[in-house]
């Protein structure tokens, strides 16, 4: 049941992610908004839920019901901003949120059947923080090569201006400037 709840909320929340990235400005501040308003009622019901449990499946839960609330949101504000430093605090926060929710069923266990399993939670929590880190490293040298290739572009185009004379000349390095 929780399992599926889970789901279906994650599903919903991703459905009006993908359509808030293909707004107008206007529209994507009112997309963000109504994702985040989404991803509250979304966590009330599912927290709902979780009042017909007990002990330690409650707890598991409302920390699924909790990290469901945090992913949509922070896959709504990445859309909303739509940075490569966005995008990687949202997988940060993910990872965060199902760490938690890793370590709450850590608790079914006891003695060193725990303690694995509360050490491959921090190491799942470490890969995917690390792996948010190289992705928005990996996005900022896509950039940064962008960047060098037009300047690059550029002066070949400035280059080539450089046999003209005049306003020709003139209009040749303005077109060429305009391509950065």
């Amino acid at each position: 049941m929780k399992k599926s709840l889970s789901m279906i909320v994650m599903a919903a929340a991703s459905f009006g992610f993908m359509s808030a990235s293909y707004a107008a400005p206007s529209e994507a501040k009112a997309n963000y908004d109504a994702a985040k308003t989404r991803a509250e009622a979304d966590y009330k019901v599912a927290r709902a839920a979780c009042d017909n449990m007990k002990g330690n499946a409650k707890d598991v839960c409302q920390e699924e019901a909790k990290a469901g609330e945090v992913k949509a949101k922070a896959e709504a504000e990445a859309t909303y901003k739509g940075t490569p430093a966005a995008q990687k605090k949202a997988r940060t926060d993910i990872a965060d949120a199902n760490y938690k929710v890793a370590k709450e069923k850590c608790d079914d266990f006891s003695g060193n059947k725990k303690d694995v399993c509360v050490k491959e939670a921090k190491a799942t929590h470490d890969s995917a923080v690390a792996d948010a880190k190289a992705s928005k490293e990996v996005s900022d040298a896509r950039k940064d090569a962008r960047d060098e290739k037009k300047d690059a572009h550029v002066a070949v185009q400035k280059e080539k201006c450089e046999a003209l004379a005049g306003d020709e000349k003139s209009r040749c390095i303005a077109a060429a400037n305009a391509g950065k």
